[in-house]
């Protein structure tokens, strides 16, 4: 089972902690799966990157086990799921995984840079998915669809301008997660900044690791891509059902959903044996 091939080491603010944190990800023994490790704790309790061991969805995912969490997991784990690496232990000083520049570029280009070990499929699928399972609020909705390929599509609608209505539609086996997926930097709304902040979070977000908006325009442009938001979200649902271990083959839609909509879907997979 692959694993990373050195030791990566990386430092930076947590988004809602405002903490400086390091994490170090190291190799792991074939079939350990990826695990978090709290080296600031005194037992170093290890925390499971599993779907039964989500403990809050606000805004980012959070792991819990062994008396200990840690928080804002999914673009690391997109970002090992994409690469092939099912193997990982990932140790981190504080309760809260550093933002970086808001996307998974950081962390791919780094593990891609330390060397990793040769995977022959990157998000390789199990077993396919039979019927439709739909996650459903209103209008806001996750599935998981009969494919006969792994691929996932996400739309977002924003009544602002700079964001709008927006779609991407990825393809494992197509296009490359480093270029097309990675890069997309987490985003948010000028409006709302000081209501999070007073509610405890974002604490550690700047214009320099998010995206930011008003009514009218961008606060820190250039974007990435154009519709850089909806790859985002898409990067977020890719590290979410990263927990499941392996991606069921399916075609998984969303539509304005969110982190708990995502975990959702991920339990109720797990529950039918994927």
């Amino acid at each position: 089972m692959p694993t990373v091939s050195n030791i990566c080491e990386f430092q930076g603010i947590g988004l809602h902690s405002g903490i400086d944190t390091i994490v170090r990800i190291l190799p792991a023994e074939p079939g350990a799966g990826r695990y978090f490790v709290r080296v600031d704790l005194p037992t170093t309790p290890e925390i499971p990157a599993q779907v039964g061991n989500v403990s809050q969805t606000t805004l980012s995912t959070e792991l819990t086990a062994n008396g200990a969490s840690v928080r804002t997991v999914e673009h690391l784990l997109a970002a090992l799921a994409a690469l092939g690496i099912t193997d990982a232990r990932i140790e981190v000083d504080a309760a809260e995984l550093p933002l970086l520049d808001g996307s998974a570029r950081v962390w791919v280009e780094d593990i891609i840079r330390s060397g990793i070990e040769p995977s022959p499929s990157h998000l390789a699928a199990s077993g396919a998915i039979e019927t439709p399972v739909w996650i459903q609020h209103g209008e806001i909705f996750v599935a998981a669809l009969p494919s006969p390929v792994l691929r996932f599509t996400y739309g977002i609608d924003f009544d602002v301008a700079p964001i709008g209505n927006q779609w991407h539609s990825w393809q494992p086996d197509r296009e490359d997660f480093a270029t097309e997926i990675a890069p997309a930097r987490t985003f948010g709304l000028a409006h709302q900044i000081e209501q999070l902040r007073s509610a405890g979070l974002i604490k550690g977000g700047s214009l320099d690791n998010a995206l930011v908006c008003d009514e009218i325009q961008w606060l820190n442009p250039p974007l990435r891509f154009p519709n850089e938001p909806s790859r985002h979200k898409l990067l977020d649902l890719i590290g979410d059902l990263s927990l499941l271990g392996k991606f069921p083959q399916a075609h998984f839609v969303a539509y304005k959903a969110s982190h708990q909509l995502h975990i959702q879907l991920a339990q109720r997979l797990h529950e039918m044996g994927y």
